[in-house]
């Protein structure tokens, strides 16, 4: 099983990008998939979190993600407060949002960290700040489990037809920059 923890702030699209992710593993990656959020009745720009896990097996277990195989951070201001790192596995993966390389992030554990400057992606292609759908684009790029295209439809299916086009560009161009296509 794979486990995902994303970090995110409210509104920011976390479990946006969690639930596709779990879309385009079940319904188009042939997997079964889990997807949720949590939080309390905090208000928007209030630390959240959103959690996938994927399997090609049913899943039995509807418990939060304690221990993760991979970190995605849409907000990098959180790792001030919040220990990112905390129930990621030895090897695990930190994918954050930033214009900072992976070298400028010091993490106490072996972790692979992997950064892309998802906001910047997401201003170009949607003309809003709003990093989820190029974090998870970058996400599919680093992955093996999840293709680009399952993602691609997973968009098609869980978005309204007004945000598609746009995310999904946001999706391909993050994709791209992560595999060292552009």
């Amino acid at each position: 099983m794979i486990e995902v923890r994303w970090h995110a702030r409210g509104g920011q699209g976390g479990f946006t990008a969690a639930r596709l992710l779990g879309l385009a593993a079940s319904v188009f990656g042939n997997n079964y998939a889990q997807a949720f959020p949590s939080f309390g009745p905090e208000r928007r720009g209030a630390p959240v979190l959103g959690f996938t896990r994927i399997d090609n097996k049913p899943i039995t277990d509807h418990s939060q993600v304690y221990i993760c195989d991979c970190v995605v951070v849409i907000d990098e201001t959180l790792m001030e407060t919040v220990d990112v790192t905390k129930g990621l596995k030895d090897g695990g993966k930190i994918l954050i949002n930033t214009r900072l390389n992976p070298d400028s992030f010091k993490f106490k554990g072996n972790f692979k960290v992997i950064t892309v400057d998802a906001t910047t992606i997401a201003m170009e292609e949607l003309g809003a700040p709003i990093a989820n759908t190029a974090m998870l684009g970058a996400f599919a790029a680093v992955h093996d489990f999840i293709d680009l295209d399952s993602i691609l439809q997973a968009v098609d299916k869980g978005m309204s037809e007004s945000l598609r086009q746009t995310n999904k560009k946001a999706i391909e161009h993050a994709y791209k920059v992560i595999r060292g296509v552009e």
